[in-house]
C-alpha cells in the first residue's frame, strides 16, 4: 500500500533527510515550509526522482489557521497523511534571564504546540484508517536538560511526555507514536560552532564524531514501517553514546 507522509521541517537537516528516506521507501511526501520555498522545492524534486509524489506546501506550524489550511490542501490533493513526522524546529541560546516570554512562546509554539495541533488534525484520520505512524523530533536535551537552552529542553521534554501520552491514547486504533531524541547532529543548528567547540563535543561522544541527518532518518524510516508496529510510546536516543 502506498503511504502518505507529512514531514514538517522537511526543507532542511533531519527533516529533509527523513523526507528522502520515506520517499525511497515508496511514500508520497508533503513538505510544509514557511520561508524556505526554494529548499522545499529542491527536496521535493529529490523525492520525485525516487518515483513518488512530493508536494511542497506553504504553512506556518506556529499558526492554527495555517495548519487547518494545510489539512484542507492535503485533503484536496488526496494526500491525508498516514505518517506524521514533526521535525520543524528553532532554538534560543542564552540564560533564562535573557529568554523573554516572546522567545519562550516561540520555542513552545514551534516544537510543542505545533505537535498538539498537528496530532489533533491528523491522528483522527489515521485512527479511522486503523494505521498510522507519528514521530516527534525531540533531542538529548529534552531527556537530560540543558544549561543555556532551558526553553528548548523544556519543549523537547514536553514532546517526550506528549509522545508517551498519545501512544496510550492511540494504541487501540493502530497508530504508534514515538519520539526520536538525537544528540549532536551535523545540521544548521550546529553550523555556528567554532572548530574548537566541535572538537570538544566530539571528544565527549564515545563514537568520536557528530551524527549525520541520514542516520537519524534511517531510524525514522524504521519507526514508520510495518516492522515497527509493536514499538510505541518510546523516546529513542541516537547520539553516539553521548550523555552530555
Amino acid at each position: 500500500m502506498n503511504r502518505r507522509a507529512l514531514v514538517t521541517g522537511g526543507s532542511r537537516g533531519i527533516g529533509a533527510a527523513a523526507a528522502r528516506r520515506l520517499a525511497a521507501g515508496g511514500a508520497d511526501v508533503a513538505i510544509p515550509y514557511y520561508a524556505s520555498e526554494e529548499a522545499a522545492q529542491r527536496v521535493a524534486a529529490q523525492c520525485r526522482e525516487l518515483g513518488v509524489r512530493a508536494e511542497p506546501i506553504r504553512a506556518d506550524v506556529r499558526d492554527g489557521e495555517s495548519l487547518l489550511a494545510l489539512k484542507d490542501r492535503l485533503e484536496a490533493l488526496e494526500m491525508s497523511p498516514d505518517i506524521l513526522v514533526h521535525s520543524a524546529g528553532t532554538a534560543f541560546y542564552g540564560l533564562l534571564e535573557d529568554c523573554g516570554e516572546d522567545a519562550w512562546d516561540e520555542i513552545m509554539g514551534v516544537h510543542l504546540k505545533a505537535a498538539y495541533r498537528l496530532t489533533r488534525l491528523f491522528a483522527p484520520g489515521m485512527a479511522w484508517r486503523r494505521w498510522g505512524r507519528i514521530i516527534y523530533m525531540s533531542s538529548i536535551w529534552g531527556v537530560i536538560g540543558a544549561s543555556g537552552e532551558a526553553a528548548y529542553a523544556a519543549a523537547k521534554g514536553g514532546l517526550n511526555a506528549f509522545a508517551k501520552s498519545m501512544a496510550k491514547e492511540l494504541a487501540s486504533s493502530g497508530v504508534t507514536v514515538n519520539a526520536v531524541a538525537p544528540g549532536a547532529i551535523e545540521t544548521d543548528m550546529l553550523a555556528g560552532l567554532t572548530e574548537e567547540d566541535r572538537l570538544a563535543i566530539c571528544r565527549d561522544i564515545p563514537l568520536g564524531r557528530l551524527g549525520q541527518p541520514d542516520e537519524v532518518a534511517d531510524l525514522i524510516r524504521f519507526l514508520t514501517s510495518d516492522e515497527a508496529g509493536y514499538m510505541t510510546g518510546q523516546v529513542l536516543g541516537i547520539n553516539g553514546g553521548w550523555s552530555a
